[in-house]
């Protein structure tokens, strides 16, 4: 329960219940498809697909390597849709390692992503924008880095702001950038299907030529696959603003997922009717050589679309994220402010700032890619983890409400995959991945100081909540 507090505008947790404030259900089916495929498309497809081409060694082995990663993640995500039913809580990972596994891996999770996994990723993702936002004023002068840092910050603080003010209109915004990312894929797609039914077909003979292939780095290509198709678990993270999650939940991911594997096959195809495999590897931005060989002119525009496909990927990081930090903290998992709900808006204002000093901090940071090769494998790690739950709960719980199951065969494959990939990490790269492994370690001690003695320092309580409530107080003077 929670009642206004008559001199905040934030709602105050409390034992009795005068009034209530919460998070409205606003995410509807269309709303939940933009989520996930605003998310999951990023600047990647149209600036350096060739991981795959790279390990797969041919362009049908390619081809079809993209086709596989988008059903096991097709798997990874009907498995969170059966989560995301059964425990109708916003959250994620988080929530669904609390339920099958505990307050302390919980926490680990949410530590590693506090620390150092979001901030980078959101940082990495934000100086993308910056770079491509600029190219086109920039064109062919290089782009000073100082104008990158400025248009990067910017583009950061007005997505923090967006998501401060409105879930409405951050749904809406987060709709036109999809459909924006869509435009520019067919933008590629369009041109290159005209250049297929014509005739062009000469990069893809001897398309399955194995002798190249080497099985070996086959595992790298599906890692790099994987990894292209991230992001298709952020609806899970508002669940509890999701209109009938049920039926939402599992149909967004779905049709997210279908039309998601659909874009990236035939854009790749697209590419190789215009590049072979040599000139698609040899190219450091893929969609702008496509774009300058086929449009002309035409092809400055293909800065901007990356620029918008990176902000959309920032709004929807940013909307679920907040979510979780905002479960994390009525857990009492982290200071109570962040669960505090603004009354008028019905945003998590705190939840949503609490980001920001710490990604703007990651970009003062000179190896923020490091970081992420770190961190890289935690993900599968915990997505792993997290399936592995659904596994153990369908033994533990075989009572719980499941209104969408399915069958046991996609949760069993895609934790194989995710372990696997995990390995794979850990003989390919072992002092990254061992680093990013004591880094994700040290929370364990941090939860036994923390949350587990007395539930956390009165005094460290006291300053994160003073701190946050400040700021947040801040920001709502001037809105």
């Amino acid at each position: 329960p929670y009642r206004v507090s008559s001199t905040s505008l934030f709602s105050v947790p409390l034992s009795t219940m005068d009034g209530k404030v919460e998070l409205g259900k606003k995410v509807t089916l269309l709303r939940g498809i933009s989520i996930i495929i605003g998310t999951i498309i990023g600047a990647g497809i149209f600036i350096s697909p060739k991981g795959i081409l790279k390990h797969s060694g041919s362009v049908g082995v390619s081809l079809l390597v993209w086709i596989a990663c988008g059903v096991l993640s097709l798997f990874g995500a009907l498995s969170y849709a059966e989560l995301g039913t059964c425990m109708k809580k916003s959250g994620g990972h988080y929530t669904y390692i609390m339920e099958a596994f505990g307050p302390q891996m919980a926490f680990i999770r949410l530590w590693a992503d506090l620390i150092a996994i979001r901030p980078a990723g959101m940082a990495v993702i934000s100086l993308a924008f910056g770079q491509y936002i600029l190219e086109p004023l920039f064109m062919p002068c290089g782009i000073p880095p100082l104008a990158v840092k400025l248009a990067t910050a910017i583009g950061l603080t007005s997505v923090m702001y967006l998501n401060s003010m409105s879930v409405t209109w951050t749904a809406r915004i987060q709709i036109f950038l999809t459909v924006s990312k869509l435009l520019a894929i067919a933008i590629i797609i369009v041109p290159g299907m005209y250049q297929l039914f014509k005739g062009e077909t000469r990069h893809f003979e001897n398309a399955f030529d194995l002798s190249n292939v080497q099985l070996s780095g086959m595992p790298l290509a599906f890692y790099s696959g994987m990894y292209a198709y991230a992001g298709w678990f952020y609806l899970n993270f508002v669940t509890e603003e999701v209109d009938n999650p049920a039926r939402t939940v599992p149909l967004a991911i779905c049709i997210s997922m279908a039309i998601v594997t659909s874009c990236y096959v035939l854009t790749n195809v697209a590419y190789y009717t215009v590049m072979s495999a040599e000139e698609l590897l040899a190219s450091s931005a893929v969609a702008v050589t496509f774009a300058e060989r086929l449009l002309g002119n035409f092809s400055i525009a293909v800065p901007v679309f990356v620029a918008l496909s990176c902000y959309g990927t920032m709004n929807g990081c940013v909307f679920a994220l907040s979510r979780m930090f905002y479960v994390a903290s009525r857990e009492g998992q982290l200071p109570e402010v962040l669960s505090m709900i603004h009354v008028r808006r019905h945003t998590p204002l705190a939840a949503v700032l609490i980001m920001y000093p710490m990604t703007m901090l990651q970009l003062l940071v000179g190896d923020i890619y490091s970081l992420l090769n770190f961190m890289s494998f935690l993900r599968w790690l915990f997505i792993g983890v997290v399936v592995l739950g659904l596994i153990y709960l369908r033994y533990t719980k075989p009572d719980l409400p499941r209104p969408f199951k399915v069958p046991l065969f996609f949760p069993v494959v895609f934790c194989i995959t995710c372990f696997f990939m995990v390995f794979l990490s850990l003989y390919s790269d072992p002092v990254n991945t061992g680093i990013g492994f004591a880094i994700s370690l040290t929370g364990i001690p941090a939860y036994y100081i923390f949350i587990y003695f007395n539930h956390r320092p009165k005094w460290l309580q006291r300053t994160l909540g003073n701190t946050s409530l400040m700021i947040c107080s801040v920001v709502v003077k001037f809105t």
